[in-house]
């Protein structure tokens, strides 16, 4: 039986992450066990890689999970020198867990932990920010993205997951909510010229903008 391209790319992508800590790794088993979406390793790893190449020492994740994504950016504001990763979530319980998995990680240090919506806690921030992580409920993409451009200076970059959307957005009759949402804002935001955009098929698809 042959295996199709789409079918190869992710694990050979996955494949060619370098080692991961044992905490990373706990963390990656306890997504599957409870079917918790975080970022693959490659799209971590890839933002770990945006981080140290635009030097960011200030990092605003829109929707931070139980901390993945957060050591990621964490390590790699680490490298540059040290900064600030602000992980914002919606649910206490999730902030308290990743500030568990941090703190084992030993990058606690870095983060400021903020329970509340990430649109509003974003605009309410004096910025402005080299880099910007979007992986909030879908249909919070298109609006948010003009308090974003608010907030992340010029240079800055935003890194958005899930535009791929396990493939939904090829799906002409999927007119869903969330996926309307994905093609709206998909379309906002390479469509202006306020920002360089490119699509990387990373994990379920990242958006890679820079900030005119």
């Amino acid at each position: 039986m042959n295996i199709s391209y789409d079918e190869q790319l992710q694990p050979y992508l996955a494949s060619l992450v370098p080692p991961r800590p044992p905490e990373l790794q706990a963390m990656e088993a306890y997504a599957q066990k409870h079917h918790f979406p975080i970022i693959s390793p490659a799209s971590g790893h890839f933002c770990y890689q945006m981080t140290r190449m635009i030097g960011a020492k200030q990092v605003f994740e829109m929707g931070s999970g139980f901390g993945y994504s957060t050591a990621w950016f964490a390590r790699g504001v680490r490298e540059n020198g040290g900064g600030l990763v602000h992980h914002v979530v919606w649910h206490a319980g999730l902030s308290n867990q990743a500030k568990g998995h941090l703190g084992r990680l030993g990058l606690d240090d870095l983060v400021k932990f903020t329970v509340g919506e990430a649109v509003a806690a974003l605009r309410e921030m004096a910025g402005p920010f080299d880099l910007i992580f979007m992986d909030i409920n879908k249909d919070g993409y298109p609006g948010a993205l003009p308090v974003i451009a608010e907030k992340i200076r010029p240079g800055g970059v935003l890194l958005v997951d899930n535009l791929i959307w396990s493939g939904r957005i090829f799906d002409e009759a999927d007119q869903s909510p969330a996926t309307t949402a994905i093609r709206e804002f998909t379309q906002l935001i390479t469509q202006s010229p306020n920002w360089i955009t490119s699509l990387a098929p990373i994990g379920d698809g990242l958006i890679v903008a820079t900030r005119v």
